[in-house]
C-alpha cells in the first residue's frame, strides 16, 4: 500500500511553510525547544479536550497544531545538525516494525492482550529502549495517569492480581487505613494513606478495563454543568450564590440532574 500523493504533498507543504516562517517571521525565528515547550503542553491539552468531546472539527484543528509543534522541534534539530523530520519519521517507523513482530515477523499474536504481553519485553530488547520496565514512564506525567501506566506496565510482565475481584479487599483495606489516620489527625500519614487508597482505586479501574482519567474528567464536566445550572438560576433570581442556602442549591442540583436524565 502506498501513501497517496496528495498526503505527501500536504505534509511537504506544511514543512515548506514552517521553513519560510523560521526564516522570515521574527517570532518563529526566536523560538527554542524551551520556549515552545509550554505551548506544546497547552496544544496537547486542547487536543485532549476535543477528543473527550468527540468534536471532529476541533480534533482536526488541534491535531494540526500538535503536528506543527512536532515539525518545529524537528526543524530546530535540523538546524543543530542533530536530526531532521526524516530521522523522526524513520526512527518511529523502525520502532513500530520492531515492536510488531506478529505483523512484520514470524511471531504470533491473535489478540490485543497477547500483543501487550510481549510489548514490554520487546521494548527492553531495543538498543536505545528502556533499561527497566518502569523507566519508560515520564516523570512529568500527571499523577493519576502515571499510576495507571506503571500498574499497566507491571501487569505486562506478570505482576498483577490473579483474580481481579481480589482488588476490592485491597481497596477496602486502604480505605480503612485512611479513615484510621484521619481520626488520629496525622496529616502526613493521612496524605500517605490517601495516596495508597487512590492508587488502589486506579488499580481496580485498570483491572475492569476502565480509564480512570477519562472517568474523572466526565465527572468534572458533569459537575461543571450542574453547578453552572445553579449559578445561572441564582443570576436570573438576582440572588448571589453566597446568599443561597445549601438546601436551595441541592434542590437546583437535583433539577439539573433530572434535566440530564431526560
Amino acid at each position: 500500500m502506498h501513501i497517496k500523493q496528495e498526503k505527501i504533498e500536504a505534509f511537504g507543504r506544511l514543512l515548506d511553510v514552517l521553513d519560510r516562517l523560521r526564516k522570515e517571521c521574527p517570532w518563529d525565528r526566536k523560538q527554542t525547544n524551551e520556549s515552545l515547550r509550554p505551548n506544546t503542553i497547552e496544544e496537547t491539552f486542547e487536543l485532549c479536550d476535543a477528543l473527550m468531546k468527540q468534536d471532529d472539527k476541533n480534533i482536526c484543528k488541534e491535531l494540526g497544531d500538535v503536528l506543527m509543534h512536532v515539525c518545529f522541534y524537528a526543524l530546530i534539530g535540523q538546524e543543530k545538525e542533530a536530526f531532521d523530520i526524516a530521522d523522526v519519521c524513520n526512527k518511529q517507523a523502525d520502532k513500530l516494525i520492531f515492536r510488531h513482530p506478529h505483523v512484520y515477523g514470524k511471531e504470533k499474536a491473535e489478540t490485543a492482550e497477547q500483543v501487550l504481553e510481549n510489548w514490554e519485553q520487546i521494548k527492553l530488547k531495543e538498543k536505545d529502549g528502556n533499561k527497566t520496565v518502569l523507566s519508560g514512564v515520564p516523570d512529568a506525567l500527571p499523577s493519576l495517569i502515571k499510576a495507571y501506566r506503571i500498574q499497566d506496565k507491571a501487569r505486562n510482565v506478570g505482576f498483577d492480581w490473579q483474580q481481579r475481584e481480589d482488588v476490592w479487599d485491597k481497596v477496602r483495606e486502604e480505605l480503612d487505613e485512611l479513615e484510621a489516620e484521619l481520626k488520629h489527625d496525622d496529616k502526613q500519614k493521612s496524605t500517605e494513606e490517601l495516596g495508597d487508597f487512590l492508587f488502589s482505586v486506579i488499580n481496580a479501574a485498570r483491572l475492569y478495563h476502565l480509564n480512570p482519567d477519562n472517568a474523572l474528567e466526565h465527572t468534572n464536566q458533569k459537575f461543571i454543568r450542574r453547578f453552572n445550572y445553579i449559578e445561572q438560576h441564582s443570576i436570573r433570581a438576582g440572588k448571589p450564590l453566597t446568599e443561597m442556602t445549601l438546601a436551595e442549591m441541592d434542590q437546583l442540583w437535583n433539577e439539573a440532574k433530572k434535566l440530564e436524565n431526560n
